[in-house]
């Protein structure tokens, strides 16, 4: 009886074991994907960032000639 205990429980411990060996190499081959969607997200932010700021520069350029304009045309008048 006690050798059919120590049997179930060698056998869980093996079962955890090789649970434990099946996650480790998935989390190392997830690793490398991660890393690169990292990455994308990181260009992504910056593309977005420089987008952004080129927005806000030609809206700026925008109000400026659209307030210049009346100025000039009293000009000439």
């Amino acid at each position: 009886m006690s050798d059919k205990t120590s049997n179930a429980s060698r056998l869980a411990s093996d079962a955890q074991k090789r649970i434990a060996v099946a996650t480790g190499i998935g989390m190392n081959a997830l690793k490398p994907i991660m890393h690169f969607q990292v990455s994308m997200l990181r260009m992504w932010a910056d593309s977005i960032e420089r987008f952004t700021g080129n927005f806000e520069r030609g809206v700026e350029e925008t109000a400026t000639s659209v307030g210049e304009q009346p100025d000039k045309e009293h000009r000439v008048n």
